[in-house]
């Protein structure tokens, strides 16, 4: 199995107990949240060998998060504790309904914002497989956007496979056009691009699924796979023809966060076995499904055997 590098801003995140306004709950269950973090447990969960890459607050909740990692099998060798700026926090509300649901955060100014290039010039990529970026961390900070871009540079430098999820928040930027700027240049650089379909209308300016894979092929990625929700997935690759890969149903919806999470560990996991990219992208288009039946971000990601057994029902 293959070595990855997973970069992002986990979260410990309050999850309420009972329905209703989160002003009015009175308990929440802790765990944790970010995009990187549900990619990490669920490739781990599979056997890949994983490192995880951030900067926590030298705080609870920072430890609490670097020993939940380390308990769900994931490499903290790349986190670094800083004494000064805080881990972020994020809230969320129970849905009963299949709807979003709403899960405000607390992370401006985060000790994940004040990760620099410096922290990234002294990682020793040796030996990694493949890295997976998103587009949250150049979202936190300026510091922690030139750190993004040195770490997908010296992955190319590497020669080292380099996907890239947008996961887009608008929130967390400046202003709308140095988002679309800046996550298209990292898209730009990496192997495998994986937007959704809504993000594709941003980034794009398109929501037609063949026209948002040509923009991006002309941006000079190989290979684009797009999100399309419950109908599962689009892949195009330059010089091939493209196909639609159909999702799997599931009786109950319970909570989207995370599903897009679970795709990409599907393809992902899929790509570093060695999987034809229809077949990864299959297997994404599984997982998403399974990670929407559980209220948590990542608790449902599957193990290998229980993977098998929903693919093939």
């Amino acid at each position: 199995m293959g070595k990855c590098i997973l970069f992002g801003e986990p979260m410990a995140l309050l999850i309420a107990d009972e329905v209703g306004p989160l002003e009015q709950v009175e308990h929440f269950t802790r765990a944790m949240s970010g995009a990187e973090v549900n990619v990490s447990i669920g490739l781990t969960r599979l056997g890949h060998s994983v490192e995880y890459l951030t900067r926590l607050g030298d705080d609870p909740f920072g430890h609490y998060i670097a020993n939940a990692l380390q308990d769900a099998g994931i490499g903290t060798s790349l986190i670094s504790f800083d004494p000064v700026y805080r881990t972020g926090i994020q809230l969320k509300n129970r849905v009963t309904d299949g709807s979003d649901p709403y899960a405000p955060y607390y992370r401006k100014g985060s000790a994940a914002s004040h990760i620099s290039k410096k922290e990234i010039d002294e990682i020793d990529l040796d030996g990694v497989d493949l890295i997976h970026v998103t587009g949250i961390p150049p979202a936190l900070s300026q510091t922690a956007r030139e750190a993004t871009f040195r770490l997908v540079e010296r992955a190319k430098e590497k020669g080292i496979f380099l996907t890239f999820d947008p996961n887009l928040r608008p929130a967390l930027w400046e202003d709308l056009e140095t988002m679309i700027s800046v996550v298209n240049q990292l898209a730009s650089m990496a192997d495998v691009v994986l937007p959704g379909i809504a993000e594709c209308e941003t980034l794009a300016g398109t929501a037609d699924l063949e026209e948002a894979a040509d923009f991006y092929h002309r941006l000079g990625v190989r290979t684009v796979v797009i999100k399309d929700g419950s109908k599962g997935a689009f892949i195009s690759m330059e010089g091939e023809p493209s196909c639609h890969v159909e999702g799997f149903h599931v009786e109950k919806v319970v909570d989207t966060v995370g599903a897009g999470d679970g795709f990409a560990v599907g393809v992902l996991s899929g790509l570093l076995e060695g999987l034809p990219l229809k077949d990864s992208v299959r297997r994404g288009n599984a997982i998403g499904a399974i990670q929407v039946t559980s209220i948590s971000d990542n608790a449902a990601l599957p193990e290998r055997d229980a993977l098998q057994a929903f693919m093939m029902k």
